[in-house]
């Protein structure tokens, strides 16, 4: 790991240079991903250019994650900002649209890069993504949340890669073997929501990578319901790693268009509207 270690230092620092920015934001949630991402970033810019957002929802986020997220950012000496999100969520309850499960969940994520896109617009930084290979693959995080980014530093990394450069660089054991969860909703860790391990999904993914059949997979051991749901969703989900499609038409030449010129009507104001023209 010590290439990767090397590589993944050096290009990040060549990325935020050649973009023109000197200092990056990113939120630090106590997990693993955003643990390397954040020693990356510092020992590629210095932990006087990086700032970590700590942004847990009071009542849902783990204390113990919250701990980790605190002790891991004064660990590296960055400029550190703890702001829950419950009152954010709270405005939310009052839509006339109201939510659902999957909505909230998403709405928490996006909160989070709201608030971080806020900072680093008033502080002239950027914001790194501390999402890996494997989620960006399955599309597990949230369009415009926690995949909306500006740099992804680990994303060439399946998360088992990320655990072996996590032990590499000298992390805790008790973060590397901690259960991952984006804490979105109770009791709600990754492996229950992708149905299996991530030892197991790499493997899988790998294989999908080299262009591999369902069949050539399933052949490799693996449990034919979860080839099939991985597979579908890579396919479902990636739309979320692309831009949005922007729909054709002809486009005609103004000067042939005939468009009659007619005035628009002109309503009248009710006697108790106030005219604006």
């Amino acid at each position: 790991m010590k290439k990767t270690y090397k590589e993944l230092v050096k290009n990040l620092k060549k990325e935020v240079k050649n973009r023109g920015f000197e200092k990056v934001a990113l939120g630090l949630s106590g997990g693993l991903d955003s643990a390397v991402t954040l020693k990356l970033a510092v020992d590629a810019l210095g932990a006087e250019h990086v700032a970590a957002l700590i942004m847990p929802e009071i009542g849902l986020s783990s204390a113990e994650n919250i701990e980790h997220a605190k002790i891991l950012a004064e660990h590296f000496k960055v400029k550190t900002y703890y702001q829950p999100i419950n009152s954010f969520l709270v405005s939310f309850h009052f839509t006339p649209w109201g939510s659902t499960p999957t909505s909230q969940m998403n709405l928490r994520s996006r909160l989070r890069m709201i608030l971080l896109y806020s900072y680093a617009n008033t502080q002239n930084a950027l914001v790194l993504g501390t999402s890996n290979k494997s989620e960006l693959l399955l599309g597990y995080g949230t369009k415009y949340g926690d995949l909306a980014a500006d740099i992804e530093v680990i994303g060439k990394l399946y998360k088992t890669e990320v655990k072996e450069l996590a032990r590499f660089m000298g992390l805790p054991t008790e973060l590397i073997e901690k259960a991952p969860t984006a804490e979105l909703a109770p009791d709600q860790t990754d492996e229950n929501d992708l149905g299996a391990p991530y030892e197991t999904l790499d493997k899988i993914l790998k294989l999908a990578e080299e262009g591999r059949s369902e069949d050539e997979i399933m052949d490799r051991g693996f449990e034919l319901s979860l080839v099939k749901k991985i597979l579908s969703r890579i396919a479902n989900n990636k739309h979320k790693s692309e831009m949005p499609p922007t729909i054709t038409a002809e486009i005609e030449n103004f000067n042939e268009i005939d468009m009659p010129i007619e005035e628009p009507p002109v309503a009248k104001p009710h006697k108790d509207q106030q005219q604006l023209f």
